[in-house]
């Protein structure tokens, strides 16, 4: 089974208990033939029952080819660079521990790259699956938060500085290693704090080395997003985060990368007053404060507070 195994899927999971198993059954009920693929589960220091769940359901799907490993070092970089480490795939392919795959992922990833033999990479579209429903609030711009991502109606190439999420993305296994994995200095979230913006470092460096990276709108997963857990404090906790992240992957570049990034910054909080001010009227102040907080905490972030 082992040299037939042509893509490899990680789930880098930390206290996920409630979804984790979703995730995996939905890559279990699959167009693809099992033996043509391998789902790696990466515990990231977990200590709810996501440990027992995954052993549980491993014994009892015996011809399902399912690995699952533990990574101490917390944050998901680590962790994806630890399941990237034993993949025996030629692909790789990245998804949440709280999301959902289309039926037929891991059919069009291997068509796509069978098709596209120079291609480095694959993103495709992550639809927020909120429960109980998307609250009145939520706008296209703030959505991005909770993992929305559709960049396009066809498929197309990024274009340069554009690329995939982390929660549905493929890169071919030799080009994550030339690249170096993951950069750990951007780990996503770590104790209390979070550092974003690994995807995004990792792909730039990808491009910057002539990479072509790939959309499709039909390569799908779905995202869920508990609607409770959107306090003012979670929206701050992510927001902020993408700010330190470009803090620190813009400093790493240069002092002026990062004076570049507080001017760039600045634009987009004048941008989302201007957009804060059109749903208000338009009717839709609801919008508007999510909208310019957004903003303002990735700020916060840039500045490290």
């Amino acid at each position: 089974m082992e040299n037939q195994v042509k893509i490899s899927v990680i789930i880098c999971s930390y206290n996920r208990e409630d979804y984790i198993i979703n995730a995996i059954d939905s890559l279990f009920h699959q167009s693809q033939a099992h033996t043509d693929y391998e789902v790696i589960v990466v515990d990231n220091n977990s200590s709810d029952h996501t440990p027992q769940l995954c052993k549980e359901y491993i014994s009892v799907h015996p011809g399902y080819h399912i690995i699952y490993t533990t990574e101490t070092k917390q944050g998901a970089s680590f962790a994806r660079n630890k399941g990237a480490g034993i993949a025996k795939g030629a692909l790789l392919a990245f998804m949440d521990d709280d999301a959902i795959a289309g039926k037929d992922f891991i059919e069009r990833i291997l068509n796509f790259f069978q098709e596209h033999p120079d291609v480095n990479g694959l993103g495709g579209r992550i639809i927020p699956k909120y429960i109980p429903a998307e609250p009145e609030w939520m706008s296209y711009y703030v959505s991005s938060l909770v993992g929305n991502f559709d960049y396009s109606p066809k498929l197309e190439i990024f274009k340069a500085g554009k690329y995939p999420l982390e929660s549905n993305m493929v890169v071919r296994k030799k080009d994550f290693e030339m690249v170096g994995g993951f950069n750990t200095a951007l780990p996503g979230v770590q104790g209390t704090l979070r550092i974003g913006g690994e995807g995004k470092d990792f792909f730039l460096k990808l491009q910057a080395r002539g990479a072509v990276i790939y959309y499709d709108p039909d390569l799908r997963v779905q995202h869920v997003v508990e609607v409770k857990k959107l306090t003012a404090k979670y929206l701050y906790h992510i927001a902020s985060g993408i700010g330190r992240g470009e803090r620190v992957r813009t400093k790493a570049i240069s002092p002026f990368a990062y004076f570049k990034k507080i001017f760039e910054y600045l634009y987009k909080l004048a941008g989302s007053i201007v957009l804060g001010m059109i749903y208000t009227f338009q009717g839709h102040p609801s919008k508007a404060m999510p909208v310019i907080n957004f903003r303002i905490n990735a700020l916060k972030g840039l500045f490290n507070r």
